[in-house]
């Protein structure tokens, strides 16, 4: 029988990339190896990055405080973006709220006005968790976008009667739970008592909070809840995470519902929290090896619900690669547009985080969180390799997965530095072999071919 429409036909190209913090136009570029990737993108149906920034005018919105960089892009790169081809981008990560709800409103009105498809944000709850959708000639693509990294107060809420919703994000909260021996275990109950912690937290049930808002130190059994941390009595020591089972159900109810509604679904995790060998072993950010197992069930979970190809970011690293039936799950693809130490206002806090006075410039103040760029980001490669996947399926079934190894300029100053361009040599090799290494440990085998990854499905 004839297909009436080319989306029955199951094809589709789905370019993925990972963080994208831009403050500077990109067109300006003619390298080849950027042209490549801008070739790459154009080419594929759907071009995915995760837009970690506030997209606002300098007058919309107000810094919200943090300790990381309050990362804007100005609204006019936006056609920049669009110009290399990106068309749907995730909104969940910890950056979108840097200017407040003003900004993440701003935000909104900046993509709707340039046509940038979207999800993960909204004016509540409700209109951050559901789908966005682009329409391509291979069908309609559904992108349900949550975040596992933010501060409580930039949750969406839903709306509630009369009463108006909170803008925000589509939260994906969790609980990290400490497992600890008795002898630690009757030490923490010591600290509770002696402390007067557990007095503190008597008292305030005994006020209007509720049990699960006291934060301080609560008590039953063999769980201890202690300074916002949980304990639990075992043999021996370890550490695992729990997603919250209603943000859990809410974002796998909307995967299911984009199935419903699309031809594709792509469903998207921001993830700073990493395993815990992780945080046993990693001796900085750029050593770890695995997001915690909190998302990893959440990503398998989101196939099983319905999505085509899952993709996760934040950890600013490349991480592994899982086939997880039929289905790719993208752990972190590492950054895409990395410029968030190249912007040219820094709010008055952050100076005075590291003793600043009042003529220092944004260059002494991203000199000092660097250490003259000895410490974080500048100072290891890792954060400047990263890779692009391209996904092709044919008849619903996925036929390959190809990475894209990419060199953001390790090493170069910070004004050069952060626009990707397609690895070559010996960086490419590393790449790769970073990759399938990490990919190894999700029982998937990657191979180099000619300086490109091929997953072997």
């Amino acid at each position: 029988m004839t297909a009436l429409y080319r989306a029955q036909k199951g094809e589709i190209r789905i370019a993925l990339t990972g963080d994208t913090m831009l403050a500077h136009p990109l067109r300006p570029g003619i390298e080849p190896g950027f042209l490549g990737i801008r070739e790459l993108l154009r080419a594929a149906d759907v071009a995915f990055t995760n837009l970690e920034a506030t997209v606002r005018e300098p007058e919309e919105g107000v810094q919200d405080r943090s300790v990381g960089t309050l990362m804007t892009t100005p609204p006019r790169l936006l056609a920049d973006l669009q110009w290399m081809g990106i068309n749907l981008v995730s909104c969940a990560n910890n950056h979108v709220m840097d200017f407040g709800q003003e900004g993440a409103l701003a935000m909104l009105r900046h993509l709707e006005r340039a046509g940038l498809r979207h999800s993960g944000l909204g004016a509540t709850l409700d209109h951050a968790r559901r789908s966005g959708f682009l329409e391509t000639a291979n069908g309609r693509v559904a992108l349900v976008s949550a975040n596992a990294f933010f501060s409580p107060h930039h949750r969406a809420s839903a709306q509630w009667g009369t009463v108006r919703g909170r803008p925000g994000i589509n939260p994906l909260g969790h609980e990290v739970i400490h497992t600890v021996d008795g002898a630690a275990f009757e030490q923490l109950l010591r600290l509770n008592r002696e402390l007067g912690l557990e007095r503190e937290a008597s008292r305030r049930q005994r006020h209007f909070f509720a049990a699960s808002e006291i934060g301080g130190s609560s008590g039953t059994g063999d769980c201890l809840t202690l300074c916002g941390q949980t304990f639990v009595k075992g043999e021996n020591f370890g550490t695992t995470t729990l997603a919250d089972a209603s943000d859990r159900t809410g974002n796998l109810t909307w995967i299911a519902e984009a199935r419903r509604q699309a031809d594709w679904v792509i469903a998207s995790l921001h993830c700073h929290a990493c395993s815990a060998r992780d945080v046993r072993t990693a001796a900085t950010s750029a050593d770890r090896v695995e997001l915690a197992d909190f998302a990893r069930d959440f990503c398998k979970a989101a196939v099983e619900a319905g999505a085509d190809v899952v993709v996760c970011h934040g950890p600013h690293v490349s991480l592994g690669v899982e086939i997880y039936r039929g289905r790719p799950i993208f752990y972190s693809l590492g950054n895409f547009v990395f410029q968030n130490d190249a912007l040219s206002e820094v709010p008055r806090e952050s100076f005075e985080r590291f003793g600043l006075g009042p003529t220092a410039t944004p260059t002494d103040f991203f000199d000092a969180r660097t250490d003259g760029e000895s410490k974080g980001f500048p100072a290891h490669p890792e954060f400047w390799r990263s890779v692009m996947a391209v996904c092709r399926f044919y008849d619903r079934t996925l036929d390959a997965v190809e990475l894209l190894p990419l060199d953001l300029g390790h090493g170069l100053p910070r004004w050069q530095r952060g626009r990707p361009v397609l690895a070559q040599g010996d960086v490419a090799d590393a790449i790769l072999a970073r990759t399938a290494a990490l990919s190894q440990i999700h029982g998937t085998r990657l191979q180099n071919v000619g300086g490109r990854g091929v997953v072997r499905l």
